[in-house]
């Protein structure tokens, strides 16, 4: 695998951007795929009391930095 940069980890980011949590997915990382779509989604779910919303959109931009940054065992 290549390091920081590499195209999967642009599909990975752009993948996280979308639906958050799926960049790790792609890149085969169950575990944190799980909790960023479930905080994030629940954070979104409760948008009209203002602090779910902005603590999901702090971890939906993590997940997207997250999917980006990562650097996989060789």
């Amino acid at each position: 695998m290549s390091g920081q940069g590499s195209g999967g980890n642009v599909l990975a980011a752009v993948c996280s951007f979308f639906i958050p949590g799926l960049g790790q997915l792609v890149q085969g990382r169950i575990l944190p795929a799980i909790l960023f779509f479930v905080i994030t989604g629940t954070g979104y779910f409760f948008w009209v009391l203002i602090i779910p919303a902005v603590i999901a959109g702090i971890f939906h931009l993590w997940s997207i930095i997250d999917a980006a940054r990562f650097v996989g065992a060789d």
